[in-house]
């Protein structure tokens, strides 16, 4: 008997020992580590990068040699490199198709020995959604090329940003306990051998983990498979909860209905052209019933934010149906889904470089949430009072303008003499001419007054106008360029 049961537990941990080499086997052959230097471009300084840094993460090998990876990867990047598990090849690579909102970037070889860099490796097919309960692996390699797999079990699902801020998206939250490893910013998550998602965040504490769902990667390959990837759609409306029961009552809505209050359309927004109105009360969406938070009921996941029926299940150019209430009485409208139309203030700008022109020691740019991001981890609270203002009521702002240009800073010049206070404070007007960019603000100062000076009207602050000298400020301009300043101007 004792015999038996020592050859039983040898067969049993023979197959387990089998087992676990053929999965250590399939993370070495499908994961790719991805290496990318980040260079972002330096808010107050527009004309300059900030010092590099480094990413280290891994990305999961698709068919036609593509590696699929996060935006967080490839934002801002100078330069990225593929590299196989076992540390012994490395590739130049480039970005194919890159989703900020999403977070979602695809990679392709650069150049060099791409046929000996990818031999003897396999590509992940992209699998079908989990349910709640599911059991995941998550892959991770350490420094040595050793695989890592972290079992881990989807406990709930959920619209979560995970990169750029304001974005949301179905993402699975499993739990499971992870191993500290190199090459962690973002991992490949599997469920029976095949690509599940991507790991885009965990929390230690709590050992949760945050996994961008199959639907959301498969809209992303679908969108970029003729290489003219174009994004996520968008309503373009803003919305607000009716669970307060006096705003209800208000509002006409029985007890049995739901909805979401609309506070704001967007200008050439899909809403815009379906004739949705500020007032309106969205009950549904595709007959799928919104409640009074804004979740539905998904048939798989369980309630679900509304977004998801918007931004996560429909592309560009697909059509919606709207029920909504309006004075009490329920309408159907027909939206046609757009991308989200240009922002006064746009919320992303990387990969782009800023727009400024610095004129006599004055630095003008052109407002992004970049910039108002920059003033630390409580920016919302820290940044110039009159600059979020703009953020969050961009209409208050719109006429006349494409962008909205403001002068970020002063340099300290003889041009700028009792002017250096003067920062972020909102153009009107330059030498009489309104300035709905970069681009008139700099035809603008072509044509000073007749007096020899430029005349510079600010909307908001104090003082309303300066003055500075064209011959004077040409001069500065110049001594700028020879002090080491690249470039007076980007538009």
């Amino acid at each position: 008997m004792k015999f038996l049961l020592t050859a039983l537990t040898c067969l049993t941990l023979t197959g387990y020992l089998s087992a676990q080499d053929n999965t250590d086997s399939a993370v070495s052959k499908s994961v790719i580590r991805v290496n990318a230097t980040i260079q972002s471009w330096n808010p107050s300084q527009p004309w300059d990068k900030s010092a590099p840094g480094k990413r280290r993460a891994l990305g999961a090998l698709l068919s036609g040699n593509r590696v699929l990876t996060t935006a967080e990867m490839a934002a801002d990047a100078s330069y990225i490199e593929l590299e196989n598990a076992d540390s012994t090849r490395t590739l130049p690579a480039k970005v194919v198709a890159i989703d900020y909102e999403t977070n979602l970037a695809l990679l392709s070889p650069d150049n060099g020995d791409t046929e000996g860099f990818f031999q003897g490796l396999s590509p992940l097919s992209l699998g079908t959604p989990a349910k709640i309960g599911d059991q995941v692996d998550v892959w991770q390699l350490e420094d040595n090329g050793m695989p890592l797999v972290t079992q881990a079990t989807i406990q709930s699902v959920d619209v979560v940003s995970s990169f750029a801020e304001g974005n949301f998206f179905l993402t699975y939250e499993a739990k499971g306990s992870m191993q500290s490893a190199s090459s962690s910013f973002t991992l490949p998550v599997v469920r029976d051998g095949k690509l599940l998602g991507l790991l885009s965040s965990y929390n230690s504490k709590d050992q949760i983990i945050d996994i961008m769902t199959p639907e959301i990667i498969s809209a992303f390959l679908a969108d970029a498979e003729d290489g003219k990837y174009i994004g996520v759609p968008s309503l373009g409306i803003g919305v607000s909860s009716t669970v307060d029961p006096n705003f209800r009552n208000w509002l006409k809505l029985p007890d049995d209905v739901g909805g979401l209050y609309v506070t704001r359309i967007r200008n050439k927004s899909a809403a815009e052209a379906a004739g949705l109105k500020k007032g309106d009360v969205l009950v549904a969406i595709n007959e799928h019933a919104i409640g009074r938070r804004g979740y539905y009921s998904h048939p798989n996941y369980g309630r679900v934010f509304w977004s998801h029926l918007v931004r996560g299940s429909h592309a560009v150019g697909e059509t919606i149906q709207l029920t909504v209430l309006r004075e009490g009485k329920e309408k159907q409208l027909t939206a046609t889904l757009t991308r989200a139309s240009k922002r006064l203030v746009p919320s992303l700008t990387y990969d782009q470089a800023p727009k400024f022109l610095v004129k006599g020691g004055f630095i003008f740019q052109e407002l992004s949430a970049t910039y108002l991001r920059a003033f630390g981890k409580e920016w919302q609270s820290s940044a110039p009072l009159n600059l979020l203002d703009v953020l969050s009521s961009p209409e208050d702002y719109e006429e006349g303008r494409n962008t909205l240009v403001f002068l970020s800073a002063t340099i300290p010049t003889p041009a700028t003499t009792g002017y250096e206070r003067i920062s972020n404070q909102i153009i009107g007007k330059i030498n009489g001419q309104p300035i709905a960019d970069i681009a008139s603000l700099i035809k603008a100062f072509q044509q000073p007054g007749k007096d020899g000076l430029h005349t510079i009207e600010f909307d908001d602050g104090h003082p309303k106008t300066i003055y500075l000298d064209a011959a004077t400020s040409d001069t500065i301009d110049a001594e700028l360029l020879k002090r080491g300043i690249p470039r007076l101007s980007r538009q």
